[in-house]
């Protein structure tokens, strides 16, 4: 039910998303390093607003409020994308859509952990991943259709609205809470080096939302938040792949394709990959991903090689997507204690914002400066980094 809920929030955002670049480059004026500016910001606001909810989510022991807050306040920011006539106003727009996704996005997923075995843990993130991508496909592939249908970007924009409010009425009464934890009997786990738990002191709700919580994750959990932020660096926000398709000769109205493209393969990717984690080290489908990004900023690097190359390179993002985004969150569910995986997830999110600031920030500015293959090549090189990075020895060992 919960991937039910991110199909079809994912389709209303995605139907967006797959427009706002050409609309704030061609209907608003604004340049390429502005976009970059916004798309940071505002994916940099989600991932930090997460260390709050996240902390929050186990403070309280319930997960479901927050849910409907963020998804809610998602919902109610679709209007304003149609409504408005200054990148400013997008930015405004932007801003509260990922405020929603913040206080949503790690109670979401430590809820998927509250509810799921062990064992198959990588599986559930891929699947609830698999799910939500579902809807990142069809909300491009619905911009294409309404775009030739009705060729006004912002009469297309309103078409957003619908799927968000079918998303919150799936939250409302289709998704139970996981039994709550008391705050009186909950216990966290303190982790040694090898990210095995050992029973420690009482936690009580007001702790979780500190900083010395930090002290409660090892070194396992560490690692995966250092790869992660590398990882953030090495993939800036996708807008640059629909300005790409508009700057290799694709219309406005097909530019969304490459969007398509790109969730198509991530859709078939992320629930195998998920599988194929529960059954050898993550670390090594976290690496073929690596790999994929590196060939897919290769081939979107490259000036001359038509839209086949261009749909090739969006395929292998989207092969690196599938192999990395449910993989890297099945590992911090691994690393952490049972009763703080919302505060695990926030921390390690807020990391991965302020890398997702930077990289889409320089993405635009290298795209304005020396042109997009400069922006491909720099996550190439990123990706580079990430790929050694993982290869630096490391205490073993999963924790439940």
């Amino acid at each position: 039910m919960l991937g039910l809920v991110s199909l079809f929030m994912d389709l209303s955002s995605e139907l967006i998303h797959s427009l706002l670049p050409i609309f704030l480059v061609s209907g608003l004026g604004a340049s390429v390093l502005a976009v970059g500016v916004i798309e940071g910001v505002a994916e940099a606001t989600a991932l930090i607003v997460k260390v709050f909810s996240g902390a929050i989510s186990d403070a309280l022991g319930r997960r479901k409020g927050l849910l409907l807050a963020g998804y809610g306040l998602a919902a109610l920011s679709k209007p304003l994308f149609p409504l408005a006539h200054s990148a400013g106003m997008v930015f405004a727009a932007r801003f509260i859509d990922r405020i929603g996704k913040g206080i949503r996005g790690a109670p979401r997923d430590a809820l998927v952990a509250d509810v799921t075995p062990a064992e198959i843990r990588g599986a559930a993130f891929g699947l609830r991943q698999s799910m939500d991508t579902v809807g990142a496909i069809l909300g491009p592939g619905l911009a294409v259709v309404l775009m030739l249908v009705f060729t006004d970007i912002r009469h297309v924009l309103w078409f957003a609205v619908v799927p968000g409010v079918v998303a919150m009425g799936l939250l409302f009464w289709g998704v139970r809470e996981a039994r709550p934890v008391s705050s009186t009997s909950r216990l966290a786990r303190r982790f040694d080096s090898s990210g095995r738990g050992q029973p420690a002191v009482d936690c009580p709700p007001s702790r979780l939302i500190r900083w010395s919580t930090a002290r409660d994750f090892g070194a396992a959990y560490w690692r995966v938040v250092a790869i992660g932020t590398v990882f953030t660096l090495a993939r800036f926000s996708e807008a640059f792949l629909i300005l790409r398709g508009q700057d290799m000769g694709l219309s406005a109205a097909w530019a969304p394709v490459v969007l398509i493209v790109m969730s198509l393969f991530f859709t078939l990717s992320a629930y195998p990959a998920g599988w194929l984690s529960d059954r050898m080290p993550r670390t090594a489908v976290l690496a073929a991903g690596l790999v994929l990004l590196v060939c897919a900023d290769l081939a979107l690097a490259v000036t001359s090689g038509g839209i086949w190359l261009l749909l090739a390179g969006a395929a292998l993002w989207g092969l690196h997507m599938g192999f990395s985004q449910g993989i890297l969150a099945a590992m911090v569910a691994d690393t952490t204690p049972k009763d703080m995986k919302g505060t695990a997830f926030g921390i390690f999110n807020l990391a991965s914002g302020v890398c997702m600031l930077l990289a889409s920030v320089l993405a635009g500015w290298l795209w304005q400066s020396w042109g997009p293959s400069a922006t491909f090549l720099a996550g190439a090189v990123f990706a580079v980094i990430a790929l050694l990075a993982l290869g630096m020895p490391a205490g073993r060992g999963r924790a439940v």
